[in-house]
């Protein structure tokens, strides 16, 4: 091990040239060159806290109890994030990873992570879940499977990243669930499954013949994959479709954060189409009521697959006009073509989610955006 601090041999945990780490992810050159540890992140500048995070961190036998124990992959992302404050919140102890990818800023993940470091009962590690062993370390009791590629459009310009990450990654987490005996495992599959079908609403006995892009190809095959390991090994598992997810610290990606930032902005943007498409827009909260229900599972289902939607599409002319009257604002944009990999329509049947997993989505769109206003952009 070299130790070398530029500030004069430090030795704390968190230095990363006392301590050069793999796959740095500030891109050292000094880690690049000598990295042997695992990098530690560190969310305050109290040294005391440093320590208490770096210790917290680094304790893989977590004296709890084991149904206590979830295991939440993809947790500094939108969904996994919230995910994670709503056990933590429930004293869950709550283990997450994720690869902090750049498909968008890393900043925003470790703002969230910096939220879920505050909670005593939660734990990090930069992993990747197409490698990771952290099941076999840490034993949890049931996994939330959240980590993934997203991007329609991406996916159609990267399409080998989908199959090696999506679908290569849920491979090893199931993997790992079988060896361990986890209880039950939860995972993020897709409206963009069900492509270019026309019948509507979308129910999950629908007949899948027309996915659109890469990513819905990718999240199809979880969901085959779902259903062997459990022909096979036994291992419950439940998919779950999201439809248009959206709320506070949404992904920038998207476009209900797109289109709101732009017109509280004044900001022209891009509109794709003539504005009749429509989206089964779906608050976050939501979408979390029901993920913790589906690892809750208390109607213990073994192996299904369930849509999570409002079951309230709204088209996008509907959706801008919402905007321009939460911000007070009139929308300034300049109207393309429809891309490739868009579907002209989503809408949830949501019939067997309510009856199953006693899913009661209970957010107007309205609202919601008011809401993601509120905390995205004035508060900031």
């Amino acid at each position: 091990m070299i130790n070398f601090c530029v500030m004069g041999d430090c030795s704390q945990l968190n230095c990363h040239h006392c301590y050069p780490v793999v796959n740095c992810s500030c891109g050292h050159e000094f880690c690049k060159k000598y990295g042997t540890c695992e990098e530690i992140f560190s969310f305050s500048n109290n040294d005391k806290n440093n320590d208490k995070n770096n210790d917290k961190n680094n304790d893989k036998n977590i004296n709890c109890e084991h149904d206590k124990k979830i295991l939440v992959t993809g947790c500094a992302g939108f969904i996994g994030s919230h995910v994670c404050e709503n056990l933590l919140k429930k004293k869950f102890h709550v283990f997450g990873i994720d690869i902090l990818c750049d498909y968008y800023d890393v900043n925003i993940k470790l703002k969230h992570l910096k939220i879920l470091n505050e909670y005593e009962n939660f734990y990090f590690r930069k992993d990747d879940i197409c490698t990771t062993k952290i099941i076999s370390e840490w034993k949890p009791y049931k996994i939330i499977h959240l980590a993934s590629y997203a991007g329609v459009r991406f996916s159609i310009e990267n399409p080998k990243i989908y199959e090696v990450n999506n679908i290569g990654g849920f491979i090893n987490i199931m993997e790992e669930a079988v060896k361990n005996n986890v209880k039950n495992v939860v995972y993020a599959s897709s409206s963009s499954v069900y492509g270019l079908n026309s019948k509507l609403p979308f129910s999950e006995d629908d007949e899948i013949t027309s996915c659109n892009s890469p990513y819905a190809c990718s999240k199809l095959c979880m969901e085959i994959y779902g259903r062997m390991y459990y022909q096979l090994y036994k291992i419950p598992n439940i998919g779950l479709r999201f439809f248009t997810v959206y709320g506070p610290r949404g992904r920038p990606d998207m476009a209900p954060y797109k289109f709101l930032k732009a017109i509280y902005t004044n900001t022209p943007f891009k509109k794709f189409g003539d504005g009749s498409t429509s989206r089964d827009y779906t608050y976050i909260d939501d979408i979390v009521d029901g993920i913790i229900s589906a690892s809750e599972n208390k109607n213990n289902i073994k192996c299904n697959i369930y849509n999570l939607g409002n079951s309230n599409p709204v088209k996008l002319n509907k959706f801008i006009e919402i905007c321009e009257k939460i911000t007070g604002n009139n929308a300034k944009y300049k109207q393309y073509d429809l891309q490739v990999g868009d579907v002209p329509h989503t809408f949830a049947d949501i019939s067997n989610a309510k009856k199953d997993l006693d899913y009661n989505p209970k957010i107007n769109l309205e609202e919601g955006l008011y809401n993601m206003l509120l905390n995205d952009f004035i508060k900031p």
